[in-house]
């Protein structure tokens, strides 16, 4: 499986290192040539996950820094597609970018970590929920960068790239797909409530704490974007203070745990 991750990495690097001179000169022939490494770097980014999540050992356990690969390639996924039709190139390096790194160390760094999830469906459907909205989340969060940026461009009135979407869709998508993870991360929390035992024990109760602060930052971010108007910078720092208490809930601990074990 090292192959894969060495065979996947370097696909994800070409696909950058064409993306980059695309947004330079925006010649077709650069994108085409990135969207064949990314393709192929997407499949085998799935064929490292099958292995990391479905096919563990009765003595291995799944690792913090696979649940992390998967993040990442739920967000490649939807940044790839949106890349393809909505011109958000910007983006690409950034996610493939964290994903070669995630891989590198799940593979070349193992680390200790959480459970066997196969006797706990109701568990698993819970930690899937969670993936998918937190991977939701740091989408909306990238664009409410994209959106910052753009606005700061148009403000010192530089000419932006031709492939860089106008900011009221930016904006617009970004407030859309805010939802929907404000959606998924409202049903992670009455599912997490449901399922997991103990759920207010020291184990678990500062998942549940930064968990509820960030569900009412977004709460916060969405009032204030439909009843009240807000827009630009205070929508966009709301954003990434609610995605960093939602990654502190989901993974700080367990980084502390790793970082101990070793």
């Amino acid at each position: 499986m090292k192959t894969f991750s060495i065979i996947t990495i370097c696909c994800y690097l070409v696909s950058i290192g064409f993306v980059i001179p695309y947004l330079a000169k925006e010649n077709a022939a650069y994108k085409k040539v990135a969207l064949i490494f990314a393709g192929v770097a997407l499949v085998g980014h799935l064929i490292i996950l099958q292995d990391k999540l479905f096919h563990l050992a009765p003595t291995e356990t799944l690792s913090l820094l696979a649940i992390a690969s998967a993040v990442c390639f739920i967000i490649n996924i939807a940044m790839t597609i949106v890349a393809v039709k909505d011109r958000g190139w910007l983006l690409v390096p950034v996610v493939y970018s964290l994903s070669i790194v995630t891989i590198a160390m799940a593979n070349f760094m193992p680390l200790p970590i959480i459970m066997h999830l196969e006797a706990t469906p109701s568990l698993l459907f819970h930690i899937v929920l969670a993936l998918i909205g937190y991977a939701t989340l740091i989408i909306s969060t990238l664009y409410a960068l994209q959106v910052a940026f753009v606005n700061h461009q148009l403000k010192n009135k530089v000419i932006l790239h031709s492939d860089m979407p106008p900011l009221m869709t930016l904006e617009r998508k970004f407030f859309h797909i805010t939802q929907v993870g404000y959606f998924l991360l409202t049903l992670t929390l009455i599912t997490g409530a449901i399922y997991i035992d103990n759920i207010f024990d020291r184990h678990n109760i500062h998942k549940v704490i930064f968990s509820l602060i960030a569900w009412g930052v977004y709460s916060t971010l969405l009032w204030g974007h439909y009843l009240k108007g807000w827009r630009g910078t205070r929508v966009v720092w709301l954003s990434v203070i609610a995605t960093a208490i939602l990654t502190l809930s989901y993974f700080g601990s367990r980084l502390i745990q790793s970082l101990i074990y070793f």
